[in-house]
């Protein structure tokens, strides 16, 4: 019986554990000029707490609608919270008058495109999404 318990608690730790990198990518316009990111760098920009690049030029974010599967992935992985804690977040930011939200896109192709088309954008896309015209950050 304590056996059959502990293989349960392991089981329940490992489907807790946050998705990996490999479920999301990283995508910046070619004009960014960093090629990786730590997690907790790719979270201060996506909270809007980093507000500009390496070289002093203003970040431009887009992120995922609130239904998408890479959200959650994303989310879970670069900020260790879940979407519905960013929006509370997001909320608190709005309602005392600091900030609004990146902007949202409802596809992994309306992000390729807005990215694409602003200096100095980043987003993130399905892991299995082509990127073309865009760069790929790594996150460490």
């Amino acid at each position: 019986m304590k056996r059959s318990l502990s293989v349960f608690f392991l089981l329940l730790v490992l489907a807790a554990v946050p998705a990996s990198a490999a479920d999301f990518q990283l995508v910046a316009n070619n004009s960014v000029p960093t090629s990786s990111l730590t997690k907790s760098a790719v979270s201060a920009i996506f909270l809007k707490k980093t507000v500009k690049w390496e070289d002093g030029t203003p970040i431009v974010v887009a992120d995922q609608n609130d239904k998408s599967p890479v959200r959650d992935a994303f989310t879970t992985f670069v900020h260790g919270k879940s979407v519905a804690a960013i929006k509370s977040f997001w909320q608190q930011q709005i309602f005392s008058g600091r900030d609004v939200p990146p902007v949202e896109k409802s596809s992994d192709a309306e992000v390729i495109a807005f990215v694409r088309n602003n200096r100095d954008a980043v987003g993130y896309v399905s892991e299995e999404t082509p990127v073309s015209g865009v760069k790929v950050i790594d996150v460490q």
